[in-house]
Parts: C-alpha cells; structure tokens; sequence
C-alpha cells in the first residue's frame, strides 16, 4: 500500500469516527422512533472530499456505529446503506460540478443526498420496521436534519483551507 492510499484510508477512519461523534452528541428524538442529529454534515464533508467508496464507507460505517452505540441497532442497517448511498450520489454529483460551479455543486449533491435519506429512512421504516404509513410522521424531522447537514456542510467545506478539502488517493 503506497502512503497515498494510507493517508486516504487513515482520513476515511477519522470521519467515520467523527461521523459517529457527530451523530451521537446532539440528539434530538422525532415522534417516529429515531432521532435528529448532525451526522449528515459529516456525511456530506466525506463525500466532497473522498472518492465516493471511502466517502460511503466513511458515512455508512461511521452512522451505523452511533446507532449501536446508542440503542437503535435496529436502524443500523439502514442507516449503513442509506448513509453510504448518501455519500455515493452526493460524492459523485459534486465531482461534476467542483472544477466550473463548486457551490452549485455543493448545494445540488447535498439536496440529492439528503432527498435520499428522507425517502430512504421512509421507506426503512414502513417496509422492513413494519410500521407502514405512520412511518409519514418521520418525514418533518428528516427534512429538518437534512436542512441543518446540509447548512453545516457546506459551511465546514467552504472554511476549510484549501489543502485540507479533497484527500483522495491518487
């Protein structure tokens, strides 16, 4: 393994951990059984600086983790597809827009990622968690988090110095 693809592996752990620190230090719980939090901010900042495989791993595995440690395994693997599909589509939308319109490319892949996680967390909870239409009760809080991981990543993004915002092996 050359020292690129290290660093790049090594980078992908730190946000997976601060994945799962920003998702387990502030939660706020919706009326649908989960929670709001600030994890999809990390989601999001992985998928603008990773290749979009360590971005999915980052998010996925990252997410899933604080799920574990906090009592909804249940949702943990819904949490590890939905978040690392979230980082793919956001990853590679912005990779298309980065070099010509960075921050259209910021805001359309963000708005992709979290449509998929409002849809995918819909759909984890009336298909395989039973809970049919009244998993509709989660779709306000999901867009609420969506909206402030949005706003947060695209701000860390945007403050970072510009060394520090892609890490992808070469």
């Amino acid at each position: 393994m050359n020292n690129e693809k290290l660093k790049t592996l090594i980078i992908t752990a730190v946000l997976a951990a601060l994945c799962c620190v920003a998702t387990i230090v502030i939660q706020i719980p919706s009326p649908a059984n989960g929670y709001m939090n600030l994890g999809d901010a990390i989601v999001l900042f992985s998928a603008f600086s990773l290749s979009p495989i360590y971005a999915a791993a980052a998010a996925g595995i990252g997410s899933a983790m604080a799920d574990v440690l906090t009592g909804y395994a249940y949702y943990a693997p819904g949490t590890l597809i939905i978040k690392a599909l979230m980082a793919i589509t956001a990853c590679l939308i912005f990779k298309k827009f980065k070099a010509t319109h960075e921050f259209s490319g910021l805001l359309l892949s963000s708005l992709a990622a979290e449509a998929i996680m409002v849809v995918g967390y819909f759909g984890y909870s009336a298909l395989l968690l039973g809970n049919g239409l009244s998993a509709l009760a989660s779709i306000p809080s999901n867009l609420l988090q969506a909206a402030v991981g949005l706003t947060a990543a695209v701000a860390i993004y945007k403050i970072m110095p510009a060394k520090a915002k892609s890490f992808q092996a070469q």
